[in-house]
């Protein structure tokens, strides 16, 4: 069977620059009629966002997907907070990882993978400041061995 096409919505780049991201998991979200049509629309940004459990249930905050332009009444509050389905083996898994020190989740990615709107959610560590330098140094020694590279090809 075919793999099924994804199509980006939003991108955590914040995410992947302050923290070390241990593991990955897709889950669904639970959203209204007029939330999905902003999404399709490209309309929803989780830079500010973060996940939390509470009570067996995964819940992501500050995830702002702006109002449909055409859904009037229907519009439902940009920030509100949104449930995530996982399978409950998966929240079990996570709860106890969080448990511990230092970890916590993040929203990585908002995607549609067919007609249905997935959050690719990631457990991940804090990284400090000299661990955000070192990555620094290394994308600025890739991009000047690539631009080496580039000149040298070019004559």
């Amino acid at each position: 069977m075919a793999k099924e096409a994804k199509k980006l919505i939003a991108n955590n780049k914040k995410a992947f620059h302050d923290y070390f991201i241990e593991e990955k998991y897709e889950a669904g979200i639970s959203l209204a009629g007029t939330e999905v049509k902003s999404l399709r629309m490209g309309k929803c940004s989780i830079k500010e966002s973060f996940i939390r459990i509470d009570k067996d249930e995964v819940y992501v905050y500050n995830m702002h997907i702006s109002p449909y332009e055409k859904g009037n009444i229907f519009n439902k509050d940009p920030l509100r907070v949104r449930k995530l389905l996982l399978h409950r083996h998966e929240i079990r898994k996570i709860q106890g990882q969080v448990a511990q020190k230092g970890y916590t989740i993040v929203p990585l990615s908002v995607y549609f993978k067919g007609s249905l709107v997935k959050v690719e959610i990631g457990l991940a560590k804090g990284k400090k400041l000299y661990d955000k330098r070192q990555d620094i140094a290394k994308k600025d020694q890739r991009r000047e061995a690539e631009r080496k590279f580039k000149v040298q090809n070019l004559y």
